[in-house]
Order: structure tokens, then sequence, then C-alpha cells
């Protein structure tokens, strides 16, 4: 049995200490693949920096809309020259964050919409964050489906994950029609999660992949405490758990899912 923790944050600080050793937990654990992804310029290249360290670390580079308003047209152009590294599986996370607005929403918009633009140049699917924006973000997504991004020459590939799902059932969908898959992070485990098991619950495992979104939002029962992708295991059984099915058929249906998304090769 493979897991795949398809989003995580191991260059940040909180794994200074023990970074070697939560990778070697996440195998133990049946963590074959862990994709780190950017948050900023510095920490795209850190995360390209942790995938040529580790076979099994595999990297998406982007601004965060926190740190929108550090995307100028040099970092861009830098961005675009990481994308085509051999371990760079995807563009992000971008988005939009209304929840902080740590960068105006202007800048939110163009760094989003910018960096869209470049997954479609570049050929790759794209990690969307989305906190209290679905609205905006869902509509900025439709008119770049319409504009006709294809991540590879094959159409039928799919366009991207909406990282650690905070929407309703109704976004889902619209989101899944446009070709996203739906990820599923901690807080489907947490004692007051409401709505969230429903959905996962609702949608089809086919499009579904976890997530810790580590050193973030930890499952029960580590919660309140650092999160690292070992805990992806934890998200898994709560969705096994919430479709009545076992386990392995989670992790085999979101592994492969993960594979389709990110162009992984086969176990």
């Amino acid at each position: 049995m493979e897991l795949i923790d398809t989003h995580a944050h191991l260059d940040f600080p909180q794994f200074n200490g023990d970074r070697e050793e939560a990778i070697e937990r996440a195998l133990a654990a049946g963590v074959g693949i862990i994709i780190n992804v950017g948050a900023d310029l510095a920490s795209s290249r850190a995360a390209i920096a942790l995938a040529e360290a580790h076979p099994q670390v595999y990297a998406a580079v982007g601004i965060h809309p926190h740190d929108a308003k550090t995307l100028t047209d040099e970092v861009l152009e830098e961005l675009r020259e990481l994308a085509h590294h051999p371990k760079v599986v995807a563009i992000g996370e971008i988005g939009l964050d209304f929840y902080r607005d740590l960068s105006p929403r202007d800048e939110q918009r163009r760094a989003f919409e910018g960096q869209l633009a470049l997954a479609s140049q570049v050929g790759k699917p794209v990690i969307i964050h989305d906190r209290q924006a679905h609205d905006e973000v869902t509509n900025i997504l439709r008119r770049w489906a319409e504009g006709g991004h294809q991540p590879s020459a094959t159409s039928h590939k799919p366009a991207g994950v909406m990282h650690c799902f905070s929407g309703d059932l109704k976004m889902a969908q619209r989101c899944m029609d446009m070709g996203f898959y739906i990820s599923i992070a901690g807080p489907v485990t947490f004692k007051n999660a409401r709505h969230l098991p429903e959905i996962v619950h609702q949608l089809p495992l086919e499009r579904l992949l976890v997530e810790t979104d580590c050193p973030y939002l930890a499952p029960h029962p580590h919660r309140g405490r650092r999160n690292e992708p070992a805990y992806v295991r934890l998200i898994a059984q709560k969705v096994a758990e919430i479709k009545e099915v076992p386990l392995e058929m989670v992790a085999r249906v979101t592994a492969d899912n993960a594979r389709e998304l990110f162009g992984l090769r086969s176990a």
C-alpha cells in the first residue's frame, strides 16, 4: 500500500530540527511520494533542492496569495525557469486568500491570473489555494479553463487540484467539471468537522486526493501540534471510514489520481 501526500511544506523552518527524520517516518508509514509545494520564490527554490536530494520528493513552484505583492516580472520569469526542472510537477500554490489579506486583493488577483497563464505556457497543472474567496476563485478558474488551458498535449489531463478544500458540494462539482481534483486534509478528522465529511461522502473517490499541508492542520489526534507527511495516513483512514471502503482502496485510488494529475511514474 502506497500513500501520496500531495501537499507538504517540508522546507519550512518548523522542520529544521528533524527534516530527514520526518521523511523517514513518512516512508515507514507507507507514504511513497511527497509533493513539496512552494509558497514564495525562496521556498520554491528550496522545494526543488529537497526534491533533488530525495527521490520520493517532488516540487511545485509558485507564489502564495499572501506574497502576491512580491510577484514582479522578474520573479515570474524565474518561476518559469524553475518550472522546467524535471522534478517540478505543478505551479502552486496559487490563488486567493481573503481571510488574512496579507497582500492587497488586486495584487492577489493579478498574481493568480499571471501564474495561471504561466501554467498554461509551461504545461503544468495548478495547485489552488482558496480561503474565503470561493466565488471569485471559481470564476477566475472558469475563465481560465474556457480560455483553453491544457496542462499537456492530451486534453484529457486534469487541470489541477483544489488544495485543502473548504467549499461546499456545489463548488466541488463546479471545480470537478473544470477538471480539478478535490484534496482532503486534516480538518476532515476534526471532531467539530461539519460539512467536509458529508462532502467527502458525496464525492467520487476517483476525484479525491489526500494531503497534510504540513506543518499546519495536523489531523486528530495530533491536532494543535506540528503536522508531518506520515500523518496523511490518518486522513486517508478517515476518508475510508466516511466512504465505508478499505484503507487500501483509498490509498490506491488517491495515489492513482495523484499520479495522473502530476504525471508521476507508476509504482
